[in-house]
Order: C-alpha cells, then sequence, then structure tokens
C-alpha cells in the first residue's frame, strides 16, 4: 500500500517560488502516476499537474509554463516546483495515487 505525505508549503509573495515534494511509502510506487491536486477555500479540488512513471508531464492551464512536476523513483519523491507564483495559487496541494490514495495536504499561500 502507498502512502504520501506532502511538505514545502508555505507563504511566498506574488512572482516567487516554492517546491513541494511528495514523500511516498509503498514499493508499487515508481510503476504509478503521480498527481498534484489544490483546493482553494470555497472551491472543489482541481487537477494541476501529473506525471506518468515514465516522467511524461501534464499540466493544468493555470500552470502551464509556470510550475514543473518531476519524479525520483529511486527515493520514491515526487516534486512540484513552483514558480511566478500568483495569489490566485493559494490553495492546500495535495499529492495524489490513485482514487484512495492521497497525502494530508500542504498549504500553500501567496500573498504580498
Amino acid at each position: 500500500q502507498v502512502q504520501l505525505v506532502e511538505s514545502g508549503g508555505g507563504l511566498v509573495q506574488p512572482g516567487g517560488s516554492l517546491r513541494l515534494s511528495c514523500a511516498a511509502s509503498g514499493s508499487i510506487f515508481s510503476i504509478l502516476p503521480i498527481h498534484w491536486y489544490r483546493q482553494a477555500p470555497g472551491k472543489q479540488r482541481e487537477l494541476v499537474a501529473t506525471i506518468t512513471r515514465g516522467g511524461a508531464a501534464n499540466y493544468a492551464d493555470s500552470a502551464e509554463g509556470r510550475f514543473t512536476i518531476s519524479r525520483d523513483n529511486v527515493k520514491n519523491m515526487v516534486y512540484l516546483q513552483m514558480n511566478n507564483m500568483k495569489p490566485e495559487d493559494t490553495a492546500i496541494y495535495y499529492c495524489n495515487a490513485g482514487p484512495r490514495i492521497w497525502g494530508q495536504g500542504t498549504q500553500v499561500t501567496v500573498s504580498p
């Protein structure tokens, strides 16, 4: 069974950068596609980025060109590098590895 733990959230100014990390346990991690979702207050959870086991990445329009998802299958880690951040990026960010495999989330706040 895969378990996920996110870290790296915090407060950042507009235009700044953060790098989120998702640490995974479980021997099947390396074969799973991994997703980053986010949920802003009063809004539905939305998909931000996906990375396949081979490293192919896809992004939501809101993240394209600013965010980069990557993974290290040896370390069982997935990362989300967020650059040129905007106030609308403020949300709780979750790592996901399937329908019932979620981390606890990490808060990201973008504010002057």
